[in-house]
């Protein structure tokens, strides 16, 4: 009674013993049953477009096919990088070139209008502070001139008070107003 779960349905194929004695080698080297050693083998030769009829005449023919076509490989990406590639990193490495000068320009012109514009901010200092520095003379000889008369002040204040006393005692002993009455 057949399995109705199974949806793989086998079949049987012929081979001479010398190949089933392969088929047996190659499933105990990588651990596989028959059924998945012909399977992956039928998979490689139709991957790789194989035809079996058409056996390999030497290892050589088979290198030298492998070297020829590494050889249109490495042709064909040279041509790529002539035709492509180096015109691309030419025209990458000019415009590199002409935003790095750009960029020096650029550079100095910034640097010359900032040592243009420290020049003029350090003149305009350099005014201010002879300006505050002449408001500083002006203020210091009025603060003399005003520290002078304070001190005349101060000396006639004295001399005045002085004589108001001196008045008093003499108007206390009576000699002022005997001029008075006079």
């Amino acid at each position: 009674m057949p399995n109705s779960s199974r949806k793989t349905t086998f079949t049987t194929i012929s081979i001479d013993k010398e190949t089933a004695a392969l088929v047996e080698k190659i499933c105990k080297r990588y651990s596989l049953k028959k059924s998945e050693v012909v399977k992956l083998a039928f998979g490689y030769i139709e991957k790789a477009h194989i035809n079996p009829s058409e056996a390999p005449e030497s290892v050589k023919s088979e290198l030298a096919k492998i070297n020829k076509r590494q050889d249109d490989i490495i042709r064909f990406i040279r041509h790529y990088e002539e035709e492509q590639l180096n015109p691309m990193i030419r025209a990458t490495n000019s415009i590199a070139l002409r935003f790095d000068t750009i960029g020096k320009t650029l550079e100095a012109l910034i640097l010359s209008q900032l040592e243009t514009s420290q020049e003029r901010q350090t003149a305009v200092l350099k005014k201010l502070s002879e300006q505050f520095c002449n408001h500083t003379d002006v203020i210091n000889n009025q603060s003399k001139q005003i520290n002078a008369l304070y001190q005349i002040h101060q000396r006639d204040y004295k001399k005045l008070l002085h004589l108001i006393q001196l008045y008093s005692e003499l108007s206390a002993c009576g000699v002022m107003d005997s001029k008075k009455e006079r």
